[in-house]
Formats: C-alpha cells, sequence, structure tokens
C-alpha cells in the first residue's frame, strides 16, 4: 500500500495543513494589537484549532497502537511503528508550544488592560456582553468541532472497514489457493500410484511370456 493509499498518511497529511494553517494565524494573531477586537477573535480560534488538532493527534496515537499489537497483519514493521511514534510526538509538541504561546500572550494582554484605568472602565462597561459573546462563540465553536469530529470518524471507520475487507478477500484467495493445491497434490499421488502399478504389471508379463511374446509386447507398447 503506497502513501497515497494508506489512511494514516492521509489523515497525518491533514493534520499536517490544519498544523500550518493555526501557525499562519498564530503569525498574524502576535502582529494584532492586543485589546482589540480583532485579536479576541483570534485567540479564540487559535485555542480551538489547538484543541481539535491535539484530539485528532490522540485518535492517530490510538490507531497506532491498534496496529502495533499486530504489525504484519496491516503490513507494518517496527521501524514505521517508530516513524508513525515520531511523527505524532512532534505534531503534539508543535501544537503545545502554539497553545502555551497564545494562554501566555493572553494573559499578558489581560494584565496590561487591567492596568489602564481608562480601559478597565471600558471594559467593565461591555464585560456582559463580552461574555454572552463569549459563551455563543464557543457554543458555536463547540458545535464546529463536534460535527468535525464525527466527520472525521467516519472517514477512519471507513478506511478501517476497506483495510478489513482486504485481508478478509487476501485471507480467503490464500484459503483457495491451498486447496486447490492440495487436491493437485492428491491426484499426482494418485497418477503416480497407478502408473506404479502398471509398470509392475507390465514386467510381471513380459517375465512370464516368451521371447516372442516380448518382443511383441515391447512392439505394440511402443
Amino acid at each position: 500500500m503506497t502513501p497515497a493509499q494508506d489512511p494514516f498518511y492521509i489523515v497525518k497529511d491533514e493534520i499536517q495543513d490544519s498544523i500550518d494553517k493555526t501557525q499562519d494565524t498564530f503569525h498574524q494573531w502576535k502582529q494584532t494589537p492586543a485589546n482589540t477586537g480583532e485579536y479576541v477573535h483570534l485567540t479564540k480560534e487559535l485555542l480551538t484549532s489547538c484543541e481539535s488538532i491535539l484530539w485528532q493527534v490522540e485518535e492517530l496515537d490510538k490507531a497506532i497502537s491498534v496496529a502495533e499489537r499486530d504489525p504484519a497483519y496491516y503490513g507494518l514493521n517496527e521501524a514505521e511503528i517508530g516513524r508513525r511514534r515520531k511523527w505524532t510526538s512532534t505534531a503534539r509538541n508543535q501544537v503545545l508550544t502554539l497553545k502555551r504561546n497564545i494562554e501566555g500572550g493572553r494573559q499578558k494582554s489581560a494584565f496590561e488592560h487591567s492596568t489602564n484605568p481608562s480601559e478597565a472602565i471600558r471594559s467593565n462597561k461591555h464585560i456582559s456582553q463580552d461574555n454572552d459573546e463569549f459563551i455563543a462563540s464557543e457554543s458555536d465553536q463547540q458545535m464546529l468541532l463536534i460535527k468535525r469530529q464525527d466527520e472525521e470518524l467516519d472517514t477512519l471507520s471507513a478506511s478501517v472497514q476497506r483495510i478489513g475487507g482486504l485481508g478478509l478477500t487476501i485471507h480467503d484467495e490464500l484459503v483457495g489457493q491451498e486447496k486447490l493445491l492440495g487436491e493437485l497434490s492428491l491426484d499426482m499421488e494418485t497418477t503416480s500410484n497407478r502408473l506404479d502399478f502398471v509398470q509392475k504389471r507390465v514386467a510381471m508379463v513380459m517375465k512370464k511370456a516368451s521371447l516372442k511374446g516380448q518382443i511383441m509386447m515391447i512392439a505394440f507398447l511402443g
């Protein structure tokens, strides 16, 4: 099975694409002035993306653990299992580093904001509105995340079913070939026994026959 057909590499590429997009958004977030609507929006988007990617990496790790129990069944070896483990570990560390930087930046922004009296007064006036918007946004993000997770699970389930079906087909073919080889071996053994029997009968008849009879027998068999 080529990497383009392997479910692991299909999911891996999708996760890596999500990580790359999150890193691009992170660079945009770093250049956005703190305590602005765009900064708050990007912060929420980044943290939600990080949580989603971490969940996907964990699910991929679980799939690797399943394959690790019987690598040969999935056409894998220890080296390939190691490479897959290394990638998920690297991806997890990348996302966790992003998440820590985002959370640290958000806390610093909140502290700086609270030390400015005019900004603090303005923030207090809108705190209720911000909370309502945050709750609504979080609810939308959770629904979107659940939908994505359902789609990803459906994709992984379909891939596992295809792999299982392929394994059963190969097994049936091997059983059929083994049966044919058994029948061929039995036919060859039966034919060999019959030939041996005929040879012994011919030898017995020639031994008992006269010289003239032997010559006629040889001429007839020839």
